[in-house]
């Protein structure tokens, strides 16, 4: 896996001196990603389980690594065109601002702060992610009050820290914090006793659980401690790429909706039910134009990743190994919060 990071690294250092040479002639990001024939996109200095990690043939998969396999094939036609670049929770800020990454597609959360003062722009939001609190089962708690006084573990550089921090402020809980660069570290302290308790993204959670010796041995306690929009992140002034970005995410949303997949998006195409999914699917010309790439953009990112539905379940839903319900990342008339965009 050391090897696979360093190599994706280097590639990646290459591809900036044309991306630099670029972008100094005036070029907005979009046009420089299009020059230079390849998409620069954050992984992980790890694994995060179930949406950046490398399987045993070295390949990067997970849910924010299809969504990073989209926005390739959607703005240069093909998932091959992707570098993947492994960053930590703390480097992905950095990294977007010096130009080593394009975008972040990494569970970043929409804060005021992030928007405002780091001069960062996001997408409509791709994940909605509650946070949980995952304890010892030998503990007997049944909420997180029950805790009082007890060692949480929780992500460095994450909004992790701030969202405890304040729940356990306005509850009045006593705790002890403890904080972890890389989530195997979070993960081994937790297996080996130095936590009562880790705080976390849902999902993370679960993947925690699944990953433990005994997954019996701990239980993710009901409390929610807040609420997240997950957002595809920008530099601020590229609105170029925010519009790609945006209209990617709500054409793999709307081909869910309307039953699109990546095994019947060639028959649909070819005989469109509508004239909306005629310009889905490129075969009304104007909507690809509008952004800048490919009228067919959508097409192709449906028959190189599938619809939303397909990559939730086969990276973190019932066709993974993390079995996560789909909860508020449903669609909007499936009890969700998500729904595409009026395409007009």
């Amino acid at each position: 896996m050391k090897n696979t990071f360093i190599g994706l690294a280097t590639a990646a250092l290459v591809a900036l001196t044309g991306a630099s040479t670029a972008q100094a002639q005036g070029q907005g990001l979009l046009d420089t990603i299009i020059t230079r024939d390849s998409l620069l996109c954050t992984g992980h200095n790890g694994s995060y389980l179930g949406f950046a990690e490398v399987d045993a043939a070295g390949a990067w998969q997970g849910f924010d690594i299809e969504f990073c396999k989209a926005l390739a094939t959607a703005i240069l036609g093909s998932p091959n065109k992707l570098q993947v670049i492994p960053v930590s929770w703390a480097q992905r800020f950095p990294a977007l601002q010096s130009g080593d990454v394009d975008v972040i597609v990494k569970v970043t959360g929409w804060t005021q702060t992030r928007d405002t003062e780091l001069g960062l722009q996001y997408s409509r939001p791709y994940f909605i992610g509650p946070f949980y609190v995952m304890a010892k089962k030998e503990l007997g708690a049944t909420g997180i009050a029950d805790l009082e006084g007890g060692v949480f573990c929780v992500n460095a550089g994450t909004t992790v820290e701030r969202v405890l921090t304040d729940y356990m402020a306005s509850k009045g809980i006593q705790y002890e914090s403890l904080a972890f660069e890389k989530g195997e570290e979070l993960r081994s302290a937790l297996y080996a006793g130095r936590c009562d308790a880790i705080a976390g993204f849902g999902p993370f959670l679960s993947a925690t659980r699944v990953e433990a010796p005994d997954p019996e041995a701990y239980q993710i306690l009901g409390d929610v401690l807040a609420l997240e929009p997950e957002g595809i992140v920008v530099r601020q002034g590229e609105d170029d790429l925010l519009d790609v970005i945006n209209w990617t995410v709500s054409a793999l949303l709307m081909a869910e909706e309307s039953g699109i997949t990546q095994a019947n998006v060639d028959e649909i195409k070819a005989n469109p039910p509508s004239p909306t999914i005629a310009r889905l699917l490129g075969v009304t010309p104007g909507v690809g134009t509008r952004l800048g790439i490919s009228d067919d953009f959508a097409y192709n990112v449906i028959k190189a990743v599938g619809n939303y539905g397909e990559i939730y379940d086969r990276t973190v839903g019932d066709g993974s190994r993390y079995k996560l319900p789909r909860g508020l990342n449903n669609l909007w008339n499936q009890g969700g919060l998500l729904y595409p965009l009026v395409l007009d």
